[in-house]
């Protein structure tokens, strides 16, 4: 590959957590097509590290890059549009389903996007939802349902890299594949993505990861 199939890198991140160093010059590289899994024991850090790769957390040292562009030099709104974090536990929904999924295009920053409600049921459909999942409240759905709504929701919204903590812990085995599924057609169709996921399912990073990267391998 080539230097341009560098979608998102980090250079020398540092982050402690009070007296105890989580890490300290750690480097990571996620290139187009990559499903790139987070691993390592808890305590480590793994939330902590999307986290500041989205730029939600803050940093001690290093820098993160995307497409060549250190994240300092991005408006943060259009960093956090193309590098999406879709956390274990999504928050709270209010209206129906169509509705959340409708709401951020209509955003200042999701300008040139455009909502295709098609797209939004097929997606479902594709995940085991019938087509009146749409007329649901979405304040009253169980934590799994959560889950599907928050990764249709980033889905349609194409961000560049997707970064998921722990986002299909509440689904069913086979909804999780199913998931799984969705996601690698995704990445696959590009031309320009990838994921990074944490995951404490050894066999999801086994099955699902193009690549493995152990955080306490690379911390000091």
């Amino acid at each position: 590959m080539q230097a341009q199939d560098v979608l998102l890198s980090v250079r020398g991140l540092a982050r402690s957590v009070g007296s105890r160093r989580l890490w300290q010059g750690l480097d990571l590289e996620v290139r187009t097509g990559e499903r790139l899994a987070v691993s390592g024991p808890s305590g480590v850090g793994k939330s902590l590290l999307l986290r500041a790769l989205a730029g939600l957390d803050a940093l001690e040292g290093g820098e993160v890059w995307l497409r060549g562009k250190p994240q300092s030099e991005w408006p943060m709104p259009q960093f956090r549009a193309e590098v999406m974090y879709l956390l274990q536990r999504p928050a709270p929904a209010s209206g129906t389903v169509g509705g959340h999924l409708a709401e951020p295009f209509g955003f200042r920053i999701h300008a040139g996007k455009r909502y295709e409600p098609g797209e939004a049921a097929r997606l479902l459909h594709h995940l085991g939802r019938p087509p009146t999942f749409m007329d649901q409240d979405a304040a009253h759905l169980s934590g799994g349902e959560a889950q599907v709504v928050a990764l249709v929701r980033a889905l349609l919204l194409n961000p560049t890299v997707l970064l998921l903590d722990e986002a299909t812990s509440a689904l069913d085995a086979e909804t999780a594949e199913l998931a799984e599924t969705l996601l690698r057609t995704w990445v696959d169709a590009g031309p320009a993505r990838a994921l990074i996921f944490v995951s404490h399912d050894r066999t999801q990073q086994e099955r699902f990861a193009t690549r493995i990267q152990p955080l306490s391998g690379v911390t000091a």
